[in-house]
């Protein structure tokens, strides 16, 4: 049998994996890989124009996707650009396998040029590292890396690919590709559970990433109505359920209303589904009372008691322990668990009611531009974001569906924004695509629009201007007032930057503005950059609703 180069082993394992897409700024380390993909027929590979930008145009493409999002890097400062998505894709559970050259075998050890050791750099930052020395090894260890990425809790594996091995020769034998085993709770587990929670007088479900990861949306709703109970979203999981169900109570996070939280505390009853109740969905882990009895379900045993001790712990995929749990279940039609449900309902629609705009300003007001979107965006959107108080709005506001959908990083990854929405673009090109940046975290990553326009990938970037780093600078207000340093920034015209790269653009300073760049954005061939220009003075959504 013919022998093949080990890049070349590396794209047929990659073949039987049915990776289509994969993300890389290329370099001399994996050559040898990217060799194997010339011309290649059902691979494509997208160069970016940052390590940054491209794994987290791979995580976000995971996401949407939900299968194994795909990225490669050189070795050395390649790989360490490239982290800032592992750990992104770590923290939010996204499976991912990233590709990263390595130096020759004989020099490891040595501080050669450029070298990293990344089996101990990213043994923090990822769900596993595996170093790759033996051509004839590849389909074995780079299977099991896609198979780490799709198990359990998902999650990034690295694969480090010293230079000269991808250079030696061996007959390729297809690797086994073992499929992925979902835990389930036994019957009795599950019936107990749900028993609690139906006796409780004042109970919650707070859902997270594993609902949606096992798409178990539907079941979530079934469980929700014939319980009832209230549905609490964690940080940046909104598609846990359509917004606008009579069950859905809110969400949590940063900025979240004061009220839910306080019945959250009080509760008799916590049903945790797929979250591990992270710092922030908690108010850094505040949120549940001494008193309150937690049952949490979630696909990895790892992850459970992580931030609170619990009273039942159920390894389980969602949507298998969903749909166990649905035959035991008659609709409660309990007179005062009805009216518990309607008050966490009704607390949630008057906390996220946009208020009225206050007319002709001298800057464009960001509860005028939510009220506008929500109004003019279609079915089958997609809304990606970066960290940053702007964010507030797309939070408190914003209404999400199965159809209306968002995908951000609950790492809180500062330029994810653009790079994710060309990734959700890819997975789903048929969807309207819309990312929001502030201008801090939009410049980290800007560069990414020549991306768009030689890859032909069509977003909207939408990029709220206030010409500071605003969170850092609310923070900086509240515990160092009046010692303003290193937030103020100078920015480029938008605009103009977006149409040198050939993109189209339009910049709104005034509310009534907004309808109609949106109109030309959905309308143009190519990526559209909207510049908001925003008050300096209104620094967070809490602000802008007291003003």
């Amino acid at each position: 049998m013919e022998k093949m180069l080990g890049g070349h082993i590396v794209v047929k394992v990659l073949e039987k994996e049915n990776v289509t897409k994969a993300f890389c700024v290329p370099g001399e380390s994996y050559l040898g890989v990217i060799d194997g993909l010339y011309e290649h027929s059902t691979i494509d590979l997208i160069s970016t124009r940052h390590e940054g930008g491209a794994s987290f145009m791979a995580e976000a493409y995971a996401k949407a996707t939900g299968d194994v999002g795909v990225c490669m890097a050189t070795r050395g400062p390649g790989a360490t650009n490239l982290s800032i998505g592992l750990h992104t894709a770590m923290q939010d559970s996204t499976p991912l396998v990233a590709l990263i050259g390595q130096v020759e075998r004989s020099f490891l050890g040595r501080e050669a040029f450029q070298e990293v050791d990344f089996e101990a750099y990213f043994s923090h930052l990822c769900k596993k590292a595996i170093e790759i020395k033996d051509v004839n090894r590849i389909p074995e260890l780079l299977h099991q890396a896609f198979y780490e990425a799709r198990s359990g809790r998902p999650g990034p594996v690295v694969v480090s690919l010293p230079h000269d091995m991808l250079e030696d020769k061996a007959v390729y034998k297809p690797g086994k590709k073992p499929a992925v085993q979902l835990p389930e709770a036994s019957e009795q587990t599950v019936q107990e559970a749900i028993a609690k929670v139906q006796q409780a007088e004042r109970p919650f479900i707070i859902a997270g990433g594993g609902v949606i990861a096992s798409e178990a949306q539907e079941e979530l709703i079934l469980l929700a109505e014939r319980l009832q109970v209230p549905v609490v979203s964690a940080f940046r999981r909104f598609n846990i359920m359509d917004n606008y169900h009579e069950n859905y109570a809110g969400w949590l996070g940063f900025g979240a209303n004061p009220n839910l939280l306080q019945q959250i505390k009080v509760a008799d009853v916590v049903l945790v589904l797929g979250t591990r109740l992270s710092q922030v969905s908690t108010m850094d882990y505040t949120l549940i009372g001494e008193n309150t009895e937690i049952i949490q379900v979630d696909i990895d045993a790892g992850s459970i008691g992580k931030s609170y001790p619990v009273d039942q712990a159920i390894v389980s995929d969602m949507k298998l322990f969903l749909q166990k749990a649905l035959p035991f279940l008659e609709n409660n039609t309990d007179d005062t668990r009805q009216a518990f449900v309607k008050k966490q309902r009704e607390a949630y629609v008057t906390h996220s009611t946009v208020p009225a705009a206050d007319g002709d300003t001298s800057y464009a007001e960001m509860n005028d531009v939510i009220a506008n979107l929500m109004e003019m965006i279609s079915d089958n959107s997609v809304l990606t974001s970066d960290a940053g108080n702007f964010y507030g709005w797309l939070a408190r506001y914003f209404k999400y569906t199965d159809k209306k959908q968002y995908i951000g990083p609950t790492s809180g990854a500062m330029g994810y924004g653009l790079p994710a929405a060309l990734g959700v673009k890819v997975a789903r090109p048929n969807d309207t695509v819309i990312s929001f940046s502030g201008d801090g975290g939009f410049m980290m990553t800007a560069q990414e629009l020549e991306t768009a326009v030689r890859e032909n990938i069509k977003v909207i970037a939408v990029v709220v201007n206030n010409n500071m780093f605003g969170t850092i600078r609310n923070h900086q207000e509240i515990h160092f007032p009046g010692r303003v340093i290193s937030t103020p920034l100078t920015n480029p015209d938008f605009v103009e930057m977006a149409k040198l790269y050939g993109c189209h653009g339009a910049t709104v300073t005034k509310n009534n503005q907004f309808p109609q760049a949106f109109e030309a954005a959905l309308a143009s061939d190519k990526t559209f950059v909207i510049e908001i220009r925003t008050s300096p003075d209104i620094l967070s959504v809490a602000q802008a609703a007291k003003s």
